[in-house]
């Protein structure tokens, strides 16, 4: 340990600052530290979690997450999905994932459901706990949606996004438009319990699953590939549709 504390300066851009005390949000601060340390733990030592980064400026200077921190360095954070080129410079991520795919905390039944409902492969089980959750998302290439920004903190998780609303419709708005999925909507082809894959099915092979009403209000059903769940346009698939209406005049 050094008897003289060592200093950075350090801004945090855009959204980063949400993970901030009001004092330090949107403006230049000191931070004090004792012993050497790598960037990225001094940064998620005042509670921003690395998958939220996406460039980092040292002195001027793009650095990785392994940069040793130095005394009197002058340090600019900037956060995932900023408009911003940095082409030339050195992205945190590793190349995008080719698929989105996801996997949320306990926390997040609701939105797992939407985000199914949307047509995004989504896994979500409300035993899984944090090692799993890490695992998962390292394993299967799925990008991690909590609210626990500790676990965003695990070192081998390179894709993963801090949820900021605590409504369901809200978190569903915010994913969607954070992470620019307006392109890869496909609604209605997953099933919103299972994750499972939906597909059409004859009225005449499911006739003896049916409840009198639906079997003569409904002609066209979809059944889950995987747990067998039914699907007709009732009333449950209109608020469904006003949701995607609403969702899609979000400006964007």
């Amino acid at each position: 340990m050094s008897g003289t504390p060592l200093q950075v300066s350090l801004r945090f851009y855009a959204e980063l600052n949400d993970f901030l005390p009001a004092e330090q949000r949107k403006v230049e601060f000191v931070h004090y530290y004792h012993q050497a340390a790598s960037i990225k733990d001094v940064i998620e030592s005042l509670g921003v979690p690395h998958t939220e980064i996406d460039l980092i400026l040292v002195n001027g200077r793009s650095v990785d997450f392994q940069h040793r921190v130095q005394n009197g360095d002058r340090i600019s954070v900037y956060p995932m999905f900023e408009a911003l080129d940095i082409t030339p410079l050195t992205h945190l991520r590793p190349k995008p994932l080719r698929r989105t795919r996801f996997v949320l905390d306990v926390h997040l039944g609701r939105l797992a459901a939407y985000l199914r409902m949307l047509g995004f492969d989504t896994l979500y089980r409300n035993d899984y706990d944090d090692p799993t959750l890490a695992a998962i998302s390292t394993q299967q290439q799925r990008i991690l949606l909590t609210c626990d920004r500790k676990l965003l903190m695990r070192k081998q998780i390179t894709h993963g996004y801090f949820v900021r609303s605590r409504q369901p419709r809200q978190q569903l708005l915010e994913i969607i438009s954070r992470l620019d999925l307006y392109g890869g909507l496909q609604p209605f082809t997953r099933c919103m319990y299972c994750n499972g894959k939906i597909l059409p099915v004859e009225k005449g092979k499911i006739l003896d699953q049916l409840l009198p009403h639906t079997r003569k209000q409904h002609n066209h059903f979809w059944n889950c590939m995987e747990c067998g769940k039914i699907y007709w346009k009732g009333s449950h698939y209109q608020h469904m549709q006003q949701l995607i209406s609403r969702l899609m005049a979000t400006p964007h």
